[in-house]
């Protein structure tokens, strides 16, 4: 069984940025497709960028650009590199793995963009 720990949320003024971390625990971290999702008060949760086991990555369209989502198979750990902050990127940031039918979630981090 996958299990995701996320780290490095917190405050952050607009314009800064924050790397989110997410590590993994097993042995089949490299065949995993990894993401990170995120919830905003009172919102539902949306997918924010994925990386594929192979590689291939996606972005939600009010991200691209800021964010970076990148892969260390050989630490079992996801990024998410997130610059230019933005309030609106306030959320629960929450990592998620997904292998066949088979779905993971970490505990979530909370990122707050305010002055």
């Amino acid at each position: 069984q996958v299990q995701l720990v996320e780290s490095g949320g917190g405050l952050v003024q607009p314009g800064g940025s924050l790397r989110l971390s997410c590590a993994a625990s097993g042995s089949i971290f490299s065949i995993i497709d990894m993401g990170w999702y995120r919830q905003a008060p009172g919102k539902q949760r949306e997918l924010v960028a994925r990386i594929s086991s192979g590689g291939s990555i996606n972005y939600v369209d009010s991200v691209k650009g800021r964010f970076t989502i990148s892969r260390d198979n050989a630490k079992n750990t996801v990024y998410l590199q997130m610059n230019s902050l933005k309030p609106e990127d306030t959320a629960v940031y929450y990592c998620n793995a997904q292998w066949g039918s088979l779905e993971v979630w970490g505990q979530g981090t909370l990122v707050t963009v305010s002055s």
